[in-house]
């Protein structure tokens, strides 16, 4: 069974990206409720931040909430907003210890204020860290994203702030949420799901992909090992060919 000491540390991605899939049917085999899964969950995400810092990862997105997500049962929302709430709250000294930099995406505005305040502050009490960035996607959706920058981008060639023929990736990334970050260069997604679910669209047009048939409560440092391990092995071309990269 590989662990961190297998990885190739000059191959490291720069930026991680993951889809948390599957607390709700881990709680379900075992007769929980889903809210079990998501309690278990957090471990899953402790141990995923603490190996990603021990690898010096510069960049971390956890998909944790999404626009769609709102449409669960009102219980189940509350629960997870309150789960949220105490993690956070719980975690801080983790974070610190770890020298990771908290920051979110997503309409932030959305959520109850006690997360907010929670979020702030822990954002504001991690903010001179230098490793890792841990950026959490709460009510985050993509297409949400990519039309408010439209709209935003819009306005200002509108008003004369932006020309039209000036419009580029540059400036589009800009208006983006995540216009901190750079691009995924890994994305993972647990519970055997292969699909995106609305997540960072734009920013992963060049990521790896890495599906796994685990769910999430159950992700340990040897599956993200071994989802390191296959970015590694693998050819980033970029629309080149492999003889022009060598």
């Amino acid at each position: 069974m590989h662990t961190l000491a297998d990885v190739d540390k000059n191959k490291i991605p720069k930026h991680v990206a993951v889809i948390m899939d599957g607390n709700g049917r881990w709680a379900k085999q075992r007769g929980k409720l889903r809210v079990f899964g998501h309690e278990n969950g957090v471990e899953a995400v402790r141990r995923t931040v603490e190996n990603c810092a021990k690898l010096q990862i510069d960049y971390l997105t956890l998909y944790a909430f999404s626009t769609e997500n709102w449409n669960r049962p009102k219980l189940e929302v509350q629960t997870l907003m309150k789960l949220l709430v105490a993690s956070l709250r719980k975690e801080l000294k983790t974070l610190n210890k770890n020298n990771i930099r908290l920051k979110t995406i997503g309409n932030i505005d959305s959520l109850p204020s006690k997360a907010q305040k929670e979020l702030q502050e822990v954002i504001s009490k991690t903010s001179s860290n230098t490793g890792t960035t841990l950026t959490l996607a709460l009510s985050y959706g993509s297409r949400e994203e990519l039309k408010s920058a439209v709209k935003e981008i819009a306005s200002k060639v509108k008003n004369n702030i932006i020309s039209l023929e000036n419009i580029d990736e540059t400036v589009i990334n800009t208006h983006l949420y995540t216009h901190f970050l750079p691009d995924v260069d890994l994305l993972i997604r647990t519970s055997g799901e292969q699909r995106i679910s609305n997540f960072l669209l734009w920013q992963i047009a060049y990521a790896e992909l890495y599906f796994i048939d685990v769910f999430w409560p159950d992700f340990s440092e040897h599956h993200l090992v071994e989802a390191i391990l296959s970015y590694q092995n693998r050819e980033r071309r970029f629309g080149k060919t492999s003889e022009q990269l060598n």
